[in-house]
């Protein structure tokens, strides 16, 4: 197949009309290439192919069922789930019966579970595990649940799900996709905000088709390749991975689904030529390899092997490398940069990269293995992907170019504002937080600040809302965890910390008076704070706080570490405002050596 002809085939909508909706994807890909395998489902080590004709069919059986439970049409349903087929297979067919996706993080706590569904009215869910089930029935009262489904275990009703669908007509699958358009809601994505509770994310129809279709133009070297294939590994219930679902949907590209905790065994074997990733995943490859060769008495050579990479990769930039750079690479290719992309599974030429810095020396190595990673930025609001680097237009260090039909501009403070088709009409059943991000001419306030060259490549100086986005792309508000340590009556203040970081941690201050009493009441020496700070005793107090700040959220946005600090922060010392809110960046300069403590590798 002819370039043309690929890219014919994986743009058909510019010839036939692009889709009124979500729904319209799966059965237009039947009725045009219906021999076509556009998934692989994986049962334990081995992949089975999934033909475009085969999964509308099965697409159509699960949203059958959906119709003989009572699924109406703008019904909101809650899928709790792990990366896997099922996902897509339940997304597809909540759209099919014109249900409204509610995703929500396996890995969430029942506090965070209980709010997503009392607060988007779910009225049914499907949940992965008995674990989960068993979760649900625990929340207590959710008028507004009247069923829910299990896809794992000796609880699975998926099968029960399907045969109660086999007496459904079809056509009011038709009748159902026929109501739905651009401006029909499609799913709802709950994002942390900056105090207590997350806020829905309304997404339409067409804020995703505007951004996938927008995706797949400005970035043909993933989808147009008559061998593209990727393997998707992140949470479905983000955003990035979400649109990433919908766009190989649409395009017609093979592919898998797996688990953070076996992609590095299910990478080999399926050989994508494209995948997702947050920075997290590509500093692990990059330092599993670095390990590797260290314990094999080669750490020497990895360091050439890197620095040359590195080098490869800024000559790309400037020009073409030079004979010897290029000697010195084909050397380090045979030694050690095929045996990292056969990690990946040998086939492996892009990677797309998002949710947090990536950091210009990684992105250099990867481009000078052979492996380009491609930055970009978005956030829930905005579908995903605002901007990214593409195969012909890369600037490491940046997030890229502005996508087709995306306005991008930063106010006058360096706020970033974005406009388009891809930008969200408001959170769920709260308008004025609509109305602190939306303004009349259509702009989104990120809250982000950034920069725009000449070239129109953009870059991220900084964030003006205080969520932390960690180095796994995972986003968190430290606003409850913080409200929940500083609760404890020996602890005066706390700031949770780990923006681009592996994991959450904090730094946390004494209140002297309390500390005082507790001193006393232990039959101790009154002694100052600052000598306090490793007390095995008063670390084992503090940690009960941690600990109930942690019941309340995922693993992921849990406080592992935690450092005491000698002194209190007060409006005297310029870490507080009048109304006593602490100055985050003022702190995060004033004790930066506290949080690089907590970070720095131990030795020995």
């Amino acid at each position: 197949m002819t370039a043309q002809e690929a890219s014919a085939r994986n743009r058909w909508w510019e010839g036939e009309g692009r889709p009124a909706s979500l729904a319209e994807i799966i059965g237009a890909n039947a009725r045009r290439t219906p021999d076509r395998v556009v998934l692989n489902r994986r049962e334990r080590d081995t992949w089975h192919p999934v033909t475009a004709a085969e999964f509308a069919a099965e697409v159509q059986q699960v949203a059958c069922g959906f119709l003989a439970s009572g699924i109406q049409c703008g019904d909101r349903v809650a899928l709790m789930s792990k990366t896997r087929y099922e996902w897509t297979l339940v997304d597809a067919a909540l759209w099919a019966a014109g249900a409204v996706v509610v995703p929500v993080y396996e890995t969430s706590a029942a506090d965070q579970l209980r709010w997503v569904l009392r607060d988007s009215g779910a009225v049914a869910a499907i949940v992965e595990s008995p674990a989960h089930a068993s979760m649900l029935r625990g929340l207590g009262d959710l008028p507004d649940l009247r069923a829910h489904w299990v896809l794992d275990g000796e609880e699975s009703t998926l099968a029960d799900l399907i045969a109660a669908g086999r007496g459904q007509d079809p056509a009011e699958l038709d009748a159902r996709r026929a109501t739905l358009g651009p401006d029909s809601l499609a799913t709802i994505i709950y994002t942390s905000g900056t105090t207590g509770r997350p806020k829905g994310c309304e997404l339409t129809h067409g804020n995703f088709l505007t951004e996938v279709v927008a995706a797949i133009e400005f970035l043909p070297e993933l989808f147009e390749e008559e061998d593209a294939a990727t393997l998707l590994f992140l949470p479905l219930a983000h955003v990035f991975g979400r649109m990433i679902e919908v766009a190989v949907l649409l395009a017609a590209v093979r592919t898998g689904h797996t688990d953070i905790a076996r992609v590095a065994r299910d990478l080999p074997t399926y050989q994508p030529t494209f995948v997702l990733a947050v920075p997290r995943v590509f500093e692990r490859i990059y330092d599993g390899a670095r390990r590797k060769a260290t314990a094999n008495g080669k750490e020497r050579i990895f360091t050439m092997a890197t620095d040359t990479a590195i080098a490869y990769s800024r000559a790309l930039e400037t020009g073409r490398p030079g004979p010897l750079l290029s000697a010195k690479r084909a050397v380090f290719d045979r030694l050690v940069y095929a045996k990292i992309r056969a990690a990946f599974g040998g086939r492996l030429r892009w990677g797309v990269s998002g949710g947090a810095a990536l950091g210009p020396r990684l992105g250099h190595f990867f481009r000078g293995i052979g492996v380009t990673v491609l930055e970009g930025y978005g956030l829930t609001e905005t579908t995903a992907a605002t901007t990214v680097n593409t195969r012909l237009h890369t600037r490491i260090g940046t997030v890229g170019r502005a996508l087709p039909g995306v306005e991008l501009r930063t106010g006058d403070d360096g706020e970033v504002l974005v406009r388009g088709g891809h930008v969200f009409p408001g959170y769920w059943r709260n308008p004025e937080a609509s109305a602190d991000v939306l303004d009349d001419d259509g702009w989104f306030h990120t809250g982000d600040l950034g920069s725009i060259d000449a070239d129109g490549y953009f870059t991220i100086t900084g964030r003006s809302k205080e969520i932390l986005v960690t180095s796994a792309g995972k986003n968190v508000s430290p606003a409850p965890l913080e409200d929940v340590i500083r609760s404890h009556v020996l602890v005066s203040q706390a700031l949770v910390v780990g923006d681009g970081r592996a994991q959450i941690a904090a730094l946390i201050t004494l209140d002297s008076e309390s500390v005082a009493l507790w001193l006393q009441e232990q039959g101790r020496p009154s002694v100052p704070v600052a000598e306090l700070t490793q007390d095995a005793d008063l670390l084992a107090e503090v940690r009960r706080a941690v600990d109930a700040a942690n019941e309340m959220v995922s693993s992921a946005e849990q406080v592992k570490k935690f450092r005491v600090l000698p002194v209190d922060v007060t409006e005297e010392s310029g870490h507080l405002t009048p109304t006593l809110k602490v100055k985050r960046s003022v702190v995060m300069r004033d004790f930066a050596a506290d949080v690089e403590a907590l970070y720095a590798k131990r030795t020995g």
